[in-house]
């Protein structure tokens, strides 16, 4: 199958479903951003993922090329499905796509898609560090980019780590970026603070009690929701 024959299947598996009751809210929600069909994610994903799975362990560039095509979609369930994609075959991607992954972040660009495809350039960047330690330095570029969407993929790219996590990196991004006054950047020092304290609380309790008034509150209650 070519890349531009799934986007067609995946055409005909959801627009079918779209709603124009729920494509009013759903466009509110984004605040105008983005056109959608109207269907939900538990639909969306009922109607596609069948064409994902059956797709076996595709190449990717194939991969890539299927993610460029649905992102070119007017309508934002197709970005989701692009996600879905790669994150469902992220074993197929390897370090060398990385900048591809990040390209396509930066289209149409919104909290949505970007968090998405952040889980699977971590996913690709996790594997790749057992065998390559300087993997993450894409990331160290990523903080220092006149883009904040590529700021906020550097510092959440480590979500879900755990022990795998390189805390230096962590702290130092979450340090670095403290200043900033954009609220996705404040957010995702706090979530990536939440979800590190997962693992080890008192390290983050160490750190915002370290940070003080240079964290922003937004930052230090997300950071602390948990731990107290």
């Amino acid at each position: 199958m070519k890349p531009a024959d799934f986007c067609t299947a995946a055409e005909a598996a959801l627009a079918p479903l779209g709603s124009a009751e729920r494509r009013i809210p759903m466009q509110a929600y984004m605040k105008g951003r983005f056109a959608f069909l109207g269907v939900q994610t538990p639909q969306r994903r009922a109607a596609t993922m069948p064409l994902i799975r059956a797709l076996g362990a595709p190449e990717a560039a194939w991969l890539l090329d299927a993610a460029a095509a649905l992102w070119q979609r007017p309508e934002r369930e197709y970005q989701y499905v692009a996600v879905d994609l790669l994150a469902r075959h992220h074993r197929q991607l390897r370090l060398a796509h990385a900048p591809a992954l990040l390209t396509l972040a930066r289209d149409k660009a919104w909290w949505d898609s970007v968090d998405g495809l952040t889980g699977v350039l971590g996913d690709v960047l996790r594997a790749a560090r057992r065998d390559n330690p300087a993997a993450q330095d894409l990331m160290d570029a990523a903080l220092l980019h006149e883009d904040f969407w590529l700021r906020r993929i550097a510092m959440l790219h480590q979500l879900g780590w755990r022990s795998d996590t390189d805390v230096g990196r962590l702290f130092d991004y979450a340090r670095r970026l403290a200043p900033e006054p954009e609220f996705f950047i404040r957010k995702a020092i706090g979530w990536a603070m939440r979800d590190y304290a997962r693992h080890d609380a008192a390290a983050v309790r160490g750190f915002v009690a370290q940070m003080g008034a240079a964290l922003s509150p937004l930052s230090r209650r997300e950071a602390m929701k948990h731990i107290g």
